[in-house]
């Protein structure tokens, strides 16, 4: 007599079948795997198979779900904090655009809680890079917040705010592809934000997640996706166009976004190029210490449109993309370098505010 089937395994089928799952069903696979109650075995084949397939909006709403309900959330967190993720998993290999992006912000006076790991799907993620500039990933929530309101800046790595996504690390990084999870880490930042910019590794998600965000209370979405020379990219690129899909007041607006709007060249993809952590790091430093080229031209795009999504510089009018607003906006981020203001931004953050205790 045969026993009942494990409630993992009933989803595990219909995946492998090519079937969908609901909401509901996704919230529950997602929290079992949350829980360590899926083998390696199971977890990698359930990934594949969604990937392979194609994830749906109600199984990224899903797991979202799961994944908030068991996410260690900061507290007292000012209501105009931003987050500048990827979700990775585009294979490019590109210096870190979002990470220096949220020091030109800091810089700026705009708070930044910035979410990231360890690199699963490329060479250096957030949290590589970060050590290698001599700040190391902090487990300490009350001390996070504190950096926040006094430096208006905070790294959230993730397995100190999403524990339970630990059991999924191994697994993704043997997988070495992008899953599910390269989406999840964006729309479930530990400080709660409201307002992000969010780059994706397919145009397809822009919509998607845009809605997801915006359904989830988010003030400011811009979830973008850019076209390069050798393929796709998670951020606005100097490489060809950007999509934009920006969630504000209930709906959703749609557009692309080119250099030339910006006032900024054109580069191919290959010079944003960059290593390892420690590569990534040093060109980080050559950028807050006043090196020109694409690096900073791309840090700026994305800075610009940040400035937007923390309230600091509108670049919307009438449901379209106003090019003078992008242009002065793109002179403000270029004030947080040209002044110092990021490179004092990086400085606070590598000695940290227990030398202010």
């Amino acid at each position: 007599m045969g026993g009942q089937e494990k409630p993992f395994a009933s989803f595990l089928r219909k995946v492998a079948a090519r079937k969908e799952l609901d909401v509901s069903e996704a919230e529950q696979a997602f929290r079992l795997i949350m829980q360590g109650a899926v083998s390696d075995i199971e977890l990698a084949a359930f990934l594949t198979a969604l990937q392979m397939r194609g994830e749906t909006v109600e199984e990224l709403s899903g797991a979202v779900q799961a994944v908030r309900q068991s996410m260690q959330a900061l507290q007292n967190v000012p209501d105009d904090t931003v987050d500048v993720c990827g979700t990775g998993g585009d294979g490019l290999g590109t210096l870190n655009v979002s990470t220096a992006t949220a020091f030109v912000l800091a810089g700026l006076g705009v708070p930044v809680a910035k979410h990231g790991g360890r690199a699963l799907s490329s060479r250096a993620g957030a949290t590589d890079v970060l050590e290698a500039l001599g700040i190391p990933a902090d487990a300490d929530h009350a001390r996070q917040e504190k950096r926040l309101r006094q430096e208006n800046l905070a790294f959230l790595a993730a397995p100190f705010h999403h524990p339970a996504m630990r059991v999924a690390a191994p697994v993704r990084k043997q997988l070495g592809f992008r899953t599910l999870f390269n989406l999840l880490g964006p729309l479930c930042n530990p400080a709660r934000v409201r307002r992000q910019l969010v780059g994706v590794f397919d145009e397809v998600w822009c919509r998607p997640v845009a809605r997801v965000l915006g359904e989830l209370g988010a003030v400011s979405a811009w979830v973008v996706h850019g076209h390069t020379d050798e393929g796709g990219i998670d951020e606005l690129t100097l490489a060809g166009p950007t999509h934009n899909d920006v969630w504000e007041n209930g709906e959703i607006i749609s557009f692309d976004l080119t250099p030339e709007m910006a006032g900024l060249p054109h580069y191919g993809i290959a010079a944003l190029k960059g290593g390892d952590p420690i590569c990534n790091a040093q060109r980080m430093r050559a950028l807050f210490a006043g090196e020109t080229g694409c690096y900073r031209d791309t840090v700026l795009l994305n800075a610009a449109v940040g400035l937007h999504v923390a309230g600091r510089g509108n670049l919307l009018e009438s449901g379209r993309l106003s090019v003078p607003a992008l242009r002065r906006n793109v002179a403000e981020a270029a004030r947080s370098l040209d002044e110092g203001l990021a490179r004092k931004a990086l400085i606070r953050a590598q000695t940290g505010v227990s030398a202010q205790d």
